[in-house]
């Protein structure tokens, strides 16, 4: 007997042998590349300059593009930038395109300096409410679903919501989901999405 999980349905077979599937997926790919790469250029422009309150060693030139397949069996392209992952300490801001889902800018923070941000974000809350990000309730920074159970709004009524969930916290992880079919990336401008919301986040990590 062969088992069912080895044999391939007509649907399947008909995926398999469409090369034009492929050749579309590979277009895609290159497409979004070019949008992360003018993306990586964008906020390399916002970084000049900008005095942050960082962990030490912190570079803002230093960057990473990454693609991959399996984010919950799902495609990926992303950019950290800046990219800080040095031990205990994280200061990265990430923009994230998941195949099948949405795309994430996300800043995320943790060790050195995690106390002043969480005075930072609260004290300076009604500058970042309004802006369409939320924050991450999820029990790490690698959790990229968002929705109820998944993220809490920014909305200038849920400082006390928010207050509670920093309290408990560690670490800081704050998110803009965008559709992928939205009219700014269809239109190639997810560096001016990504640079819009890197902005909007800064009262938390600026003196």
């Amino acid at each position: 007997m062969i088992s069912h999980s080895r044999l391939l349905t007509d649907e399947e077979t008909a995926l398999l042998t469409d090369a034009q599937f492929f050749r579309k997926k590979a277009a895609i790919t290159a497409k979004i590349r070019v949008q992360l790469e003018a993306t990586h250029h964008a906020l390399i422009q916002e970084l000049t300059g900008l005095s942050l309150v960082a962990p030490p060693g912190f570079d803002p030139k230093l960057h990473q593009l990454v693609k991959g397949e399996h984010l919950e069996d799902f495609p990926y392209q992303y950019l950290d930038c800046p990219k800080h992952f040095a031990g205990a300490n994280t200061f990265t801001f990430r923009t994230l395109v998941w195949w099948g889902h949405h795309i994430v800018c996300a800043l995320l923070l943790e060790g050195a300096g995690i106390s002043q941000y969480k005075r930072q974000f609260l004290g300076r809350f009604h500058q970042l409410a309004g802006h369409e990000l939320e924050l991450s309730l999820a029990p790490s920074l690698w959790e990229w679903k968002r929705g109820e159970g998944y993220t809490l709004p920014i909305t200038h009524d849920r400082k006390a919501q928010v207050a509670a969930v920093l309290a408990e916290r560690s670490f800081m992880k704050v998110v803009r989901c965008v559709p992928l079919s939205d009219s700014k990336i269809q239109a190639g401008e997810l560096a001016q999405v990504a640079c819009g919301t890197f902005r909007s986040m800064l009262p938390i990590v600026t003196p």
